[in-house]
């Protein structure tokens, strides 16, 4: 996989970008995090050399300047809001990210309960946090908000709200997902800060788009692919390129509020230190791209990737259909289709030759390897014992999991545990590759070299269930599925 990310430099420019803030503002920064703070895979595939945990990385080397608010929505605690990629609930998420940030040697300042209006469920994780030793803070819904500045900006609107008690310069306010008030709960702080005397500023580190990269670039539309379903767009920022004759570019969510957000400051502090939304931004990432043909490249394989995602999406739930109209949009702006992976081709003709589902996968050298359904393997159990076949040397003819080891675990899925499916999924396959590794060194082999499989593209010429694409998930490896299921039923799982 070629490189196209200078991830140290990156985090040197990022640091130092982030001080200058600090010092812009007389030395405290409300730093409002966009994105995932750390896990970010997005950003580690379409930029690659990008670590998935960069930007935490980037904290740490000045934790201790830094101290972490986690704002919470209160009406999202009150429905039960759940975090998709991790089927937890936002409240549980609040509690998962504070044991993260400490384990790291972050201060958690406190949490952050926005839009809260006696919601019950809200007063019931408020005592939860004061029993556990965590302090929580109330900011309440603002009439009028974002629009009507003179209330906002007064003791009825910023000023009901509770002072977050902060000690260090850089206080990064993040939280388990969007909507959840984050640039509220800045600039609730500084009327709060401005009150007291003390001088504060807001900056928005917000990974994409890229501001320094075309609309057109594959990169910044894989964004766009990837938030089709938020209904975001990226455009050229206008108060930039009339400020400075520059164009760059941002997201419309961003340019639509910048108005307001420029009236808010004025009305705080007397004065915006922005031009523009892009002014607002902190991001470093387009100046960290070390080879842009490879991070092209990445950009269109996301494209694609989220096609197929949101295409699996409608055909298990039925929803998403703009989504994909979106996204084919996108795809036709970037001058790719569906056959960009020859993984997808390599697929479906295996499926073609044996009848039966299929997979393909294309290994770091570029090479394609194939998997079938067989009796005792399914077509993502198969694909991974060639796939690590291949990165290892080892013979594709090469019996490495004896049936000695396969039959005893199928009879007992199907004796015992009464599945109609004696197949062995990908994690059962592993397993049965352990325990053959202790009398076998091709299988011990085979393990060791799993990891030279992160970041590899596989495609499936039907839907996988969901421990196969776990599985892949948890070994790095990008999975996209043909939108069909293997057998015509109403329930799949």
């Amino acid at each position: 996989m070629r490189e196209g990310f200078d991830n140290d430099k990156y985090i040197e420019l990022q640091a130092e970008r982030i001080r200058e803030r600090v010092d812009q503002f007389g030395g405290k920064l409300y730093l409002e995090f966009g994105g995932k703070l750390f896990d970010d895979y997005h950003a580690s595939r379409v930029l690659p050399g990008f670590k998935p945990d960069t930007k935490i990385s980037m904290l740490q080397s000045m934790k201790d300047d830094v101290e972490i608010v986690i704002a919470i929505n209160a009406n999202d605690i009150e429905r039960s809001k759940v975090r998709g990629d991790l089927g937890i609930t936002y409240d549980e998420d609040v509690l998962r990210l504070m044991d993260i940030f400490r384990s790291m040697g972050f201060k958690v300042g406190s949490v952050v309960i926005t839009r809260y209006a006696n919601q019950p469920d809200a007063d019931l994780f408020r005592k939860r946090l004061t029993a556990m030793g965590i302090t929580s803070y109330l900011h309440y819904p603002i009439p009028g908000y974002p629009n009507d500045i003179d209330y906002i900006v007064s003791d009825e609107g910023f000023g009901k709200n509770e002072y977050i008690e902060t000690e260090r310069p850089i206080v990064v306010v993040t939280a388990p997902g969007p909507g959840s008030g984050k640039m509220a709960t800045c600039l609730s702080q500084l009327y709060h800060e401005h009150k007291r005397g003390i001088t504060a500023g807001y900056a928005k580190y917000e990974t994409f788009p890229i501001w320094n990269l075309p609309l057109s670039h594959p990169v910044n539309i894989a964004y766009e692919a990837a938030t089709a379903d938020l209904d975001d767009d990226n455009i050229i920022d206008p108060f930039h390129l009339e400020a400075y004759g520059e164009t760059t570019v941002n997201y419309n969510r961003d340019v639509e509020i910048f108005p307001v957000l420029r009236a808010t400051m004025e009305r705080i502090s007397g004065e915006c230190p922005y031009q523009s939304p892009t002014d607002m931004g902190v991001n470093m990432a387009g100046l960290a791209i070390s080879d842009d043909e490879a991070c092209r490249e990445a950009g269109n394989n996301e494209i694609v990737r989220r096609y197929f995602q949101t295409a699996e999406e409608i055909k298990r739930t039925g929803v998403g259909e703009e989504a994909l109209k979106k996204i084919e949009l996108l795809m036709n702006q970037a001058n790719i289709t569906q056959n960009l992976s020859p993984a997808r081709s390599a697929a479906l003709l295996k499926e073609e030759m044996t009848g039966g589902p299929a997979g393909a996968m294309v290994l770091p050298d570029g090479r394609v390897v194939t998997g079938k359904t067989g009796n005792l393997l399914g077509a993502a159990s198969a694909l991974l014992m060639n796939a690590l076949k291949g990165v290892s040397g080892v013979d594709d003819e090469l019996y490495v999991i004896s049936d000695d080891v396969l039959e005893p675990i199928c009879h007992l899925k199907t004796e015992h545990l009464k599945s109609h499916n004696p197949r062995l999924h990908s994690d059962e396959t592993l397993l049965a590759l352990s325990i053959s590794s202790v009398h076998n060194p091709l299988a011990a082999e085979l393990i060791d070299n799993a990891d030279k499989l992160r970041g590899c593209d596989a495609y499936f010429s039907v839907i996988i269930s969901a421990a196969d694409e776990k599985l892949y998930k948890t070994l790095g490896i990008n999975v996209c599925c043909e939108p069909k299921y293997e057998q015509h039923r109403f329930y799949h799982k």
